[in-house]
């Protein structure tokens, strides 16, 4: 039981995910959330180029600037019925607190000659909290904070008309912050904050990409994104003996292929399909998340030659599922000290790191005021999605739930 409290602590993780595509946004700019998260196999704009396939930066002419943001409403809930005294029916219920935030963006992307073009970005692209102070028990009072971002720089060249290659460097920041209450069985328990105050680290990695553009009629890509190694510094005391323990996270390999249509100068459609590799990545693996396939659907209609119209739609089935098979406590968490079991495992995952969402819809729009200056807006709802979880004896059982909406700015000029 002892072992199943601990891992109270760890729901502090809930955090690190935006709870997406993982804990990977769908996109970073309006003009690709807009057309669900697309970017790979077609170009949708300078800024999201930077981010999703580099390459595509040699279809922008002169000096482009943007920045922007987005507004991120997740509602996230969770039930429990553990306590260090055994299983309390009916379950606690509570709602996160932390249900606003702020996602920051910036690029540039400047073309130096007809062969070359430089970019360069920064990007919000995971960051989340939770907070569940004041409420249930069985929840481990448990609130965090998550800021992960990706400063990329990133060279193109231009090899013919349709071959264009790229090569990018991600240099990433990572802030966690997370809080629960841990107890020892006893009466009274034995409790504690594990806490150990925020963390900052940083990592770096690596993407290149490749594009084909047929006549500006099909167009399809490729990229590959490197893992990102992540240690985050005393973040957490497990065992409740003082000392502060790292967390290690790393940042999933990624490979993406796109393809493109444009069958009239006023409309382009485009798909897709990304892998990303949880399972084989520090942490995530040791979470018993899967690696998980994300297909994106989207298109632009421009019925004038200044207004475009978007839609577009996104699934990834979660890499959390919620199992809870092995009783026993064989799993280990890197640099945690003690093992826990499946249901340790799934009940972290659920009620901290509720990573499920899977189905999203889009929609956007953007609107060129001036030959040099237009503005993009998105909207992106993510619906509700549930996963329970039991242990073998079925006595104890977690359940989180996990829905979004977010609005999406972007200013843009181009000289």
């Amino acid at each position: 039981m002892r072992k199943l409290i601990t891992a109270t602590a760890l729901f502090s993780l809930a955090g690190i995910s935006f709870a997406t595509n993982g804990d990977n946004l769908i996109g970073v700019s309006p003009a690709s959330r807009g057309m669900g998260g697309i970017g790979v196999g077609m170009p949708v704009g300078p800024t999201d180029s930077i981010f999703r396939n580099p390459a595509w930066m040699s279809q922008y002419k002169g000096f482009n600037l943007s920045f922007g943001g987005i507004i991120f409403m997740p509602e996230v809930k969770a039930k429990s019925n553990v306590t260090p005294m055994g299983p309390m029916n009916p379950p606690a219920s509570g709602k996160s607190k932390a249900d606003l935030f702020v996602v920051p963006e910036v690029g540039i992307v400047h073309q130096i000659n007809d062969k070359i073009t430089f970019g360069i970005g920064a990007f919000g692209v995971s960051g989340m909290g939770v907070d569940y102070r004041n409420q249930d028990q069985r929840l481990a009072n448990m609130h965090t904070t998550f800021q992960f971002m990706r400063v990329i720089p990133t060279l193109s060249y231009k090899i013919n008309d349709a071959f264009s290659v790229a090569g990018a460097i991600h240099l990433a920041y990572g802030s966690l912050d997370m809080g629960a209450n841990m107890c020892i069985p006893g009466n009274p328990p034995t409790c504690w904050n594990a806490g150990g105050g925020q963390s900052q680290t940083y990592g770096i990695g690596a993407q290149i990409g490749l594009a084909y553009n047929m006549g500006d009629f099909v167009f399809a890509g490729l990229t590959y994104q490197s893992p990102v190694k992540m240690t985050y510094k005393r973040v957490f005391d497990s065992d409740g003996n003082g000392v502060f323990e790292d967390l290690k996270l790393t940042q999933p390999l990624e490979l993406a292929f796109g393809l493109g249509v444009k069958p009239m100068n006023n409309l382009k459609v485009g798909m897709d399909l990304r892998w990303i590799n949880w399972k084989n990545a520090d942490g995530y693996k040791h979470f018993q998340w899967k690696d998980q396939w994300v297909m994106a659907l989207g298109g632009e209609y421009k019925p004038t030659p200044k207004l475009a119209l978007r839609a577009g739609y996104n699934y990834g089935k979660s890499p959390i599922r919620g199992g809870a098979k092995n009783p026993m406590n064989t799993n280990r968490i890197p640099s945690f000290s003690a093992p826990f079991s499946d249901f340790n495992i799934a009940w972290f995952n659920l009620i901290g790191f509720p990573a499920i969402t899977e189905q999203h819809i889009t929609l956007g729009l953007g609107y060129e005021f001036t030959k040099t200056f237009s503005v993009d807006v998105a909207y992106k709802h993510a619906f509700k999605k549930t996963v329970r979880a039991t242990d073998p004896s079925g006595a104890f059982q977690v359940e989180a739930s996990n829905a979004q909406n977010a609005l999406s700015l972007g200013l843009n000029w181009k000289f």
